[in-house]
């Protein structure tokens, strides 16, 4: 009988679905990209390039038993998926796992290891040379940014800007209170409720001095500039609707067993779901556990027990740098504070970089 999942996207959820699965299936993984990247070190990788490597985990030390296809998927059928290539991989399961797009350099645009080192030793080149830095975007990714900046150059001036009227609206006040705090101590300018009237004239990671104006008349001139918006779903290749119809944000329809609706032997994980909950790391880790578990007991012949529920509460570890950062986590009696001590410990002071020295080995 044949037990070949094909799990198409090597992020978060489908790294750890194919780790899952490899002694339990013939597992084909799907991507474009010669290694994992733990994305979540992609803001301190541009301000220190020598850590940059720490980030990158080639995929033929995550898989020994399964096989990696270095390509993109153009369509995906109940029967299997069909690459860019040409080429087709037939499945007994198919996991969708291709995540999301984030404006660089939140995550590298890169294929593989070296074009992407050398992107960041090109940004940190332009960055090294600025006095002033503007980030447009108040989210998480504009603030760790913005603490990975100050942590290598605390003389450096950094402003953000977002039209948002606070910061982590839906979180409990004391981490909101915590986190204004904290970029004041670090001399983070953050200005809310206005956004750019017009975009700077030159090109985001460039150093080039420039003035803009906000829409509510104020000036800020600064040397360089960057993105921190702009999230999109990975899931060009399902447009064509053999396999589901995706909603307004490009999501596919899940089940609590995380099967795509209407169907036994389909799966997503991940940002590419429509599970009503913000689009983390952490969460499309989870899912990849309930996937692996659901998959396994079907190879056994047992029906599929293990379903996800989001929490309803944000989640949240928002290092600014090493040291600092803010985070709310779940507790058996709701949404948990976590000081920054813990911040630091369990994301901040390396990233993730152990878990996934743990998962793949280390890197190169």
């Amino acid at each position: 009988m044949s037990r070949t999942v094909a799990v198409i996207g090597g992020g978060y959820g489908g790294a750890a679905v194919a780790k899952a699965l490899e002694s339990e299936a013939d597992v084909v993984l799907i991507d474009p990209r010669d290694a994992f990247v733990n994305a979540a070190g992609s803001l301190r990788a541009v301000t220190r390039p020598d850590w940059a490597g720490n980030m990158f985990f080639p995929f033929e030390t995550l898989l020994t038993k399964g096989t990696v296809v270095r390509d993109r998927a153009a369509s995906v059928d109940p029967d299997g998926v069909t690459l860019a290539s040409g080429e087709r991989v037939a499945a007994d399961y198919v996991v969708l796992a291709t995540g999301s797009s984030y404006t660089y350099p939140a995550k590298p645009v890169s294929d593989s290891i070296s074009a992407a080192m050398d992107d960041l030793r090109r940004t940190h080149k332009e960055l090294r040379q600025a006095d002033k830095v503007l980030i447009l975007g108040a989210g998480p990714v504009g603030l760790e940014l913005a603490g990975e900046i100050k942590e290598v150059w605390p003389d450096k001036h950094v402003t953000i800007v977002d039209p948002a009227e606070k910061l982590l609206s839906g979180f409990q006040p004391e981490v909101v209170e915590d986190l204004h705090g904290q970029l004041d101590a670090r001399g983070i300018e953050v200005r809310l409720g206005t956004s750019l009237a017009a975009l700077p004239r030159t090109e985001p990671g460039q150093a080039d001095a420039f003035t803009v104006t906000t829409t509510d008349g104020e000036e800020i001139t600064a040397d360089i500039w960057f993105r921190a918006y702009g999230v999109s779903t990975n899931s060009g290749y399902l447009s064509d609707g053999r396999l589901t119809t995706l909603n307004s944000r490009g999501q596919v329809p899940v089940t609590e067993f995380l099967n795509v609706e209407g169907y036994d032997n389909v799966y997503a994980v991940g940002d590419v779901t429509d599970v009503a909950e913000a689009k983390m790391a952490g969460y499309a880790m989870q899912h990849a556990e309930v996937v692996a578990k659901n998959i396994t007991a079907q190879l056994n012949g047992e029906p599929p027990t293990a379903t996800y529920q989001p929490l309803p509460y944000p989640m949240i570890l928002l290092p600014l740098g090493p040291n600092g950062g803010v985070g709310q986590l779940p507790s058996p009696e709701g949404p948990f504070v976590a000081p920054a001590s813990m911040v630091s410990e369990f994301k901040g002071a390396d990233l993730f970089t152990g878990r996934f020295i743990g998962q793949f080995g280390p890197t190169a």
